[in-house]
């Protein structure tokens, strides 16, 4: 039996995953610099100087976090912070998310953390302990029972 998550386990979640990001994201950077450096033969100088520059390493790093999330979400319904703390994303009658879903998910997290963490700050107000994310892609996110 699930019971909806609550906010300690959902910021734990939060916590775990933000280190996974950091490391996507210094991952990424990595390669955009090296792309930037030995592909297109730019001086250590010039690299992030032009507005193609900044725009493509903010979109790549956008890209595969949305990746990361939606894989994980798609794949097992749960990041790996969300392992950590037994946590699960479904559909309301419990199956597996839809890329759809997943996306809205993806938008929605972003506005809620833009919001000064309102969206997920929600959860202590709502009846049914739904995030902003829940709410607008039609989930929830759930405790797993201990095995």
């Amino acid at each position: 039996d699930v019971w909806p998550a609550g906010i300690g386990r959902r910021l734990g979640a939060m916590l775990y995953d933000g280190f996974l990001v950091m490391a996507i994201w210094i991952a990424v950077t990595v390669a955009h610099l090296a792309f930037f450096r030995f592909v297109l033969g730019q001086t250590a100088e010039e690299i992030g100087t032009t507005a193609f520059d900044i725009w493509s390493l903010r979109l790549m790093l956008l890209f595969f976090v949305t990746l990361f999330f939606v894989y994980s979400w798609r794949r097992g319904g749960m990041t790996l912070g969300m392992q950590a703390w037994r946590l699960r994303v479904q559909t309301l009658d419990g199956h597996a998310i839809t890329l759809k879903q997943s996306l809205i998910r993806c938008a929605t997290a972003w506005l809620s953390l833009a919001a000064f963490g309102i969206g997920y700050w929600w959860v202590l107000f709502d009846g049914q302990r739904r995030s902003w994310p829940d709410i607008a892609s039609k989930t929830e996110t759930v405790v797993l029972p201990k095995k």
